[in-house]
């Protein structure tokens, strides 16, 4: 069985999408196409702006969103997928590359995630941390006894734990995790508290744009973040869509239980094409990964 993985915000890159619009003319429609539906060029951005430039989050997310969706675009009939999974924002991608969802409405519902969450960064300051090197009861507990909103957010593989809370309780969290052994715990360039309580008010706002969308029948399984779990559940994919803003990504369990369910090979969509194929070789040394190429 393959399955197909999406990454999320962290896999962009200078130039990203420039060579796909150049050689197919399907990808210069749909990147023609983003830039009406987002109100703005973000071609430009991704050609031709700087790093700095692509780590705004309204940037950021529609970008890997699109690099990931048109290479799945491109790549027609030899696309065919036994199960998908997307790590926080790439779960977009793997709806729309499972027929979940239009390319159309797929990037409105990232463009209105991105600004939600764009949004709820400004009300309160908040950021994210790396913990590497701890172990991830020992990660929960510390955030826990912390007197601030500071949570484990994205269980990327064994080891590798990101955090996400409030910058006062984020700073606390670094001295206490690395006072416990961690071997860095580093505060991340992030514009604020991804998969937190913090973002409860992205949630809101998602979740109306979410009702409003038009969801299909999946071709295959799809495993969300919140649960770790496949579903072909409508219903279940659009709630677990609006929780996934204020709840942890469980991506370590996500690929153990794919595996478990058969899973034999996983082909990473977009961005550098490393950085998930990266978590799942610490989580199962032996299992095949590749990138797509188109």
């Amino acid at each position: 069985m393959r399955a197909y993985v999406f990454p999320g915000q962290g896999a962009q890159f200078e130039g990203m999408g420039s060579d796909l619009y150049e050689r197919s003319a399907l990808a210069k429609e749909l990147f023609d196409q983003a830039n009406e539906i987002l109100g703005f060029k973000i071609t430009d951005v991704m050609f031709s702006g700087s790093m700095e430039d692509l780590k705004q989050t309204k940037v950021t997310q529609p970008a890997i969103f699109l690099h990931s969706t048109i290479m799945t675009k491109m790549a027609g009939d030899l696309f065919q997928p036994d199960a998908v999974a997307g790590h926080s924002l790439g779960e977009f991608s793997a709806l729309v590359a499972n027929g979940v969802l239009s390319f159309e409405d797929g990037l409105t519902l990232v463009k209105e995630r991105a600004f939600a969450m764009q949004e709820a960064c400004e009300h309160q300051e908040s950021t994210m941390a790396a913990i590497i090197g701890l172990e991830d009861e020992k990660v929960a507990e510390i955030c826990e006894a912390i007197d601030e909103i500071v949570v484990p957010a994205n269980f990327n593989c064994p080891g590798q734990l990101v955090i996400s809370g409030s910058k006062a309780g984020i700073e606390l969290a670094v001295e206490q995790m690395t006072a416990a052994g961690a071997m860095r715990a580093i505060v991340l360039p992030v514009g604020g508290a991804f998969h937190s309580p913090l973002m409860a008010s992205a949630g809101k706002r998602l979740a109306n744009a979410i009702e409003a969308a038009n969801f299909h029948d999946t071709k295959c399984p799809v495993y969300q973040n919140v649960t770790a779990m496949p579903t072909t559940d409508v219903d279940i994919i659009r709630e677990n869509l609006i929780t996934q803003l204020t709840a942890p990504v469980k991506w370590t369990h996500t690929i153990q239980q794919m595996l478990e369910d058969g899973v034999t090979d996983f082909t990473e969509v977009g961005g550098t094409g490393k950085v998930l194929r990266g978590m799942i070789r610490r989580i199962n040394r032996k299992t095949p990964t590749e990138t797509l190429v188109v």
